[in-house]
């Protein structure tokens, strides 16, 4: 199955059978030169038509880079560019769209604060969202414990960016954290997510608010168009990104719900740092990136905004690549790693951070390197890490694994 994550296209079928055909899709060889190949790896005829055909079905499904999808994603590009609001794209698959399910599955599930409600008093609901036969290794949530040192305020938060319906542990153990420890005065937050598409700049606002099925998050557009001011690069390049990404709308909708009707704003900021990433180098090398932090470091101070990263750990298992899932040996040593590179955070030492994770990305891939880094490198200074919580998702059927944590930062 191909899938388009940014919604310009959105999946198309093909028999295994058209792989080698598929892979060598790439822009560099004629169809006549594609089905001479792939008769030699295959030891058949594969006739040119059929190169042709599969290559014309995939275009006019927009999962071939030409006319019509970049006229597609033109067209749509300029849409979501105009919308005063960015659309709760996940609702009724990655979590409930009804309000009332989905605070109630918050509320149960994630933060463990009331018991559920009878099914003869729930209304019919009408979303199709399940968490049936989701892969789930979460328990009953822990109940809300403060930080160790009582009394704390929380700067910075390190949050889940799984869905719901794997991470409800880990979810609530974040924003219990955050509701022990808020200040009554935060009124501003910046949501700092991983960038699932590739991205040509190192960051990318938003200036739009998040809808979510509890009531919208607005956006501070004053703070981030003095972010944007203060750019050597165009931080709005990688806008579209942010239409279909769910790091940071996971973010929004647990803070709506733990906010109420609250006032409050957001500022949206995804991370790429895809250069750093694949040549290993720490962004504090980068004179761009450096402005980026002040910029954003500014606006925290003066607003005393709460820093909140959705960001995954390690990725791993025959789902990314791996030739087999972990043993019980290599699981208990993937936890040791993991714990080892969320020390570095909680001690605010960025450049170890970045070092520590970024030396096996290609084998641990942690995603959440960037919106995490950019946590360290901006938060309150001082300020005191705890891990609240780790785990590790297991899928049932194939062994992959996805670990994640819940990190209170607190002055």
């Amino acid at each position: 199955m191909l899938r388009d994550t940014q919604g310009v296209g959105s999946q198309a079928l093909l028999p295994m059978e058209v792989v080698p055909i598929l892979g060598r899709f790439t822009g560099r060889s004629t169809c006549e030169e594609i089905a001479r190949e792939a008769t030699t790896e295959l030891g058949e005829d594969v006739p040119v038509d059929l190169v042709v055909k599969l290559a014309t079905e995939l275009e006019d499904a927009l999962f071939v880079d030409g006319p019509p999808y970049r006229r597609e994603r033109a067209r749509i590009e300029r849409e979501f560019a105009g919308a005063p609001v960015r659309e709760a794209s996940h609702a009724g698959g990655a979590y409930h769209d009804d309000p009332e399910a989905l605070a109630e599955y918050i509320d149960v599930e994630c933060l463990g604060v009331r018991e559920p409600v009878p099914s003869s008093k729930r209304k019919a609901r009408t979303n199709g969202a399940t968490p049936g036969g989701a892969p789930t290794t979460s328990k009953a949530p822990a109940p809300p414990k403060s930080p160790k040192n009582g009394g704390a305020r929380l700067v910075g938060l390190v949050a889940p960016h799984i869905d719901p319906w794997r991470g409800a542990r880990c979810y609530g153990a974040a924003y219990n954290a955050l509701a022990a420890a808020l200040p009554a005065d935060a009124d501003t937050f910046v949501l700092l997510g991983t960038s699932h598409a590739p991205m040509r700049q190192p960051f990318a606002l938003c200036r739009k608010a998040f809808a979510t099925p509890l009531g919208a998050m607005e956006a501070d557009v004053d703070s981030i168009d003095a972010i944007a001011t203060a750019c050597d690069f165009d931080p709005y390049a990688d806008q579209f990104n942010h239409k279909r990404e769910h790091s940071l709308e996971f973010q929004a909708v647990f803070l709506r719900h733990l906010l109420g009707p609250r006032k409050a704003r957001i500022i949206p900021v995804l991370a790429g740092l895809g250069e750093h990433q694949q040549s290993g180098d720490s962004p504090a090398r980068s004179r761009s990136i450096t402005r980026f932090f002040d910029a954003l470091r500014k606006v925290i101070d003066r607003r005393n905004a709460v820093v909140i990263a959705g960001a995954d750990l390690a990725h791993v298992g025959p789902r990314f690549g791996d030739a087999r899932p972990l043993d019980e040996s290599e699981r208990s040593r993937l936890g040791v790693i993991d714990r080892d590179s969320l020390a570095r955070a909680e001690r605010l030492d960025a450049e170890a951070f970045w070092q520590h994770v970024s030396t096996d990305l290609d084998t641990r891939r942690v995603c959440g390197l960037a919106p995490m880094y950019s946590l360290l490198r901006t938060i309150t200074p001082g300020a005191r890490g705890e891990v609240r919580h780790y785990e590790q998702t297991v899928d049932p059927e194939e062994g992959s694994i996805v670990s994640h944590a819940a990190v209170g930062f607190y002055v």
